[in-house]
């Protein structure tokens, strides 16, 4: 079978071989007034050739091509070769670099491969195609792994994924139901409270109508200043916390206790004297 010669490390063959190339950089924040690490991909290739899986008794008869390798899943390749080159500076460029708010720190070498003869584990789509089996991603859209890990690994580290997002999803689910019943709730305070003014304003104006009556007295000819309740004094004091002046004082004193307020039915705490000029 075809193989991949390592560029760097002689003597070691693979079917997958990616080269990458990084640059690590320091940017100048200009908002926390720090220097970030940030790295980018510069380059990156990645060879494959045809390989075939077979039994670990290596038995010639029994074998299976893996078709799109690189599509898989937990294709964790070996790294054979690292090195990290630093960026020569001059003080030129420091002061360059201080200038632009960039600051190179060097380009890391890298090459991983998935060795000859190593040993994986692929679960995919098993076909038959002219008497070649062949593990292909399959067509329903399901995960299609080549990995490191043995069978049983693999499937545990996937039941563990699993078991994590069906924890999250029970939390966010909790988490939107406790937010849903929170704004429902606050929507349902505020519907009652203005149904609460909707009705006190009924019954003062009942009560004001019924007051005018008994007064033989006409809307305009209330003074603009009147006691809401009496309509005959004028109004004195402001009830607190709420603020509203609505009052005479002998009203004030006549409210049943505890006292509230006749506009919106707050407990009234103190009240300040209301002086005209």
């Amino acid at each position: 079978k075809e193989t991949l010669n390592s560029q760097f490390v002689d003597g070691c063959k693979g079917v997958i071989q990616r080269l990458v190339l990084k640059e690590y950089k320091m940017v100048w924040n200009r908002t926390t007034h720090i220097w970030n690490d940030c790295e980018k991909i510069i380059h990156q290739r990645t060879n494959t050739v045809p390989f075939d899986l077979v039994p670990p008794d290596y038995n010639p008869g029994v074998s299976v091509r893996v078709i799109k390798p690189l599509e898989s899943s937990e294709l964790n390749l070996e790294t054979v070769f690292e090195k990290f080159h630093p960026a020569a500076q001059t003080f030129t460029d420091i002061i360059g670099h201080y200038l632009s708010g960039e600051r190179p720190k060097g380009i890391q070498e890298t090459e991983e491969m998935l060795r000859d003869k190593d040993i994986i584990t692929g679960v995919g789509e098993l076909v038959l195609d002219s008497n070649v089996i062949k593990l292909q991603p399959p067509k329903q859209g399901l995960q299609y792994y080549l990995s490191r890990l043995d069978f049983d690994s693999l499937v545990r580290k996937q039941e563990s994924k699993a078991k994590l997002w069906k924890i999250l999803t029970l939390v966010f689910g909790i988490i939107t139901c406790a937010t849903l019943l929170f704004i429902l709730r606050r929507q349902y305070k505020w519907y009652k409270m203005e149904q609460e003014q909707s009705r006190l304003q009924r019954e003062m104006s009942a009560v004001k109508k019924q007051r005018l009556q008994e007064l033989d007295l006409t809307e305009d000819e209330v003074p603009q200043n009147a006691c809401a309740i009496c309509l005959t004094r004028d109004r004195s004091c402001v009830f607190l916390e709420c603020g509203h002046v609505c009052s005479c004082m002998a009203c004030y004193e006549a409210l049943p206790i505890p006292k509230k307020c006749p506009i919106c039915r707050n407990v009234i705490s103190r009240i300040l004297p209301l002086y005209n000029s």
